[in-house]
């Protein structure tokens, strides 16, 4: 059954929307992550444009990302306290975000900053976690009789305006949380994602978060980034397809509940490898598609006058 999307200018299968949706919301309760890292480049994929994929997305990730933090909420692993400042950040990084976001559109050079953005981060992140989960696990089959910390400290961990958040069993500086939530609100705007692919293992290799409650707390702080972002583009670029929203948003709310059921049931070092492998996929995907050839080929030029 086919339905029309009149931002995207285009007819898809309500089946498939759906099932994108409840993918893509299985994800996000299962890894933590808003799923905005791999349902913005699938929309691409069926033919949606980026600029439609990127702000209609980031609605779709508030529902599911309200789904997961509920069912975390009721096991506990909710950190509210760092959920604030890292939210603090994000809605000033996510308001600069969706400035710069108009800025690209009106140069005619947004797609092309969309897709090399996600090729670069997922690239990045999908190597580096695939790497430390990898690790960590040759460590628990080979285990030492030396204790290790949960994380190190660095000097960044001695910056000023100290804060205790109980829930994580941390004492850091308040610049930590803060920045990594500005820079993640500006990636939320940009690329049309909640963030968690940088997130969660920033919330767990930077600021040494355990990571049962770096789940849930990272969907805490998506929800109200992803909101900001998408009433700013709603408003300032009028690219949020409410009928491609709604088609995701109710496939995402049912995927995230099963998903957040099954978060214990791996060890976090494989539930991190998982991620790593399925973020380093899209991002092949992406590469391919700047790379290849496109099926009809044209050029832009000046007619001559005979």
């Amino acid at each position: 059954m086919q339905i029309y999307l009149p931002i995207a200018e285009m007819s898809v299968n309500v089946f498939w929307l759906l099932g994108l949706g409840g993918g893509v919301g299985y994800l996000s309760g299962l890894f933590g992550v808003g799923g905005g890292f791999l349902m913005t480049p699938l929309l691409i994929f069926i033919g949606v444009p980026p600029a439609v994929a990127v702000a209609t997305e980031a609605n779709q990730i508030v529902a599911a990302s309200v789904s997961g933090v509920l069912a975390h909420w009721r096991r506990a692993n909710v950190d509210f306290k760092m959920g604030g400042v890292l939210l603090a950040g994000g809605l000033l990084g996510s308001t600069f975000g969706v400035w710069l976001y108009s800025l690209l559109r009106e140069l005619g050079q947004l797609d092309l900053v969309i897709a090399l953005a996600y090729v670069a981060f997922l690239g990045i992140i999908g190597s580096l976690m695939l790497v430390e989960a990898a690790r960590t696990i040759l460590r628990r089959r080979r285990p030492s009789g030396a204790a290790r910390k949960l994380h190190q400290h660095t000097w960044l961990h001695g910056l000023p305006f100290k804060l205790r958040f109980r829930k994580s069993k941390l004492y850091i500086s308040a610049i930590l949380p803060l920045g990594v939530g500005l820079f993640v609100g500006v990636l939320a705007a940009i690329m049309g994602v909640g963030g968690g692919f940088v997130m969660v293992p920033a919330m767990i290799y930077l600021l040494g978060m355990p990571t049962a409650v770096v789940v849930g707390t990272s969907l805490f702080q998506i929800i109200f980034v992803t909101a900001n972002v998408t009433f700013l583009q709603a408003v300032n670029n009028q690219t949020v397809d409410v009928v491609l929203a709604a088609m995701l948003l109710t496939g995402g709310v049912i995927g995230a509940q099963l998903g957040s059921r099954h978060t214990g049931k791996l060890p976090g070092e494989y539930l991190r490898g998982l991620l790593a492998l399925l973020v380093l996929l899209v991002c092949g995907k992406l590469i391919f598609d700047l790379v290849a050839e496109p099926d009809d080929i044209y050029s832009l030029g000046s007619q001559v006058m005979l």
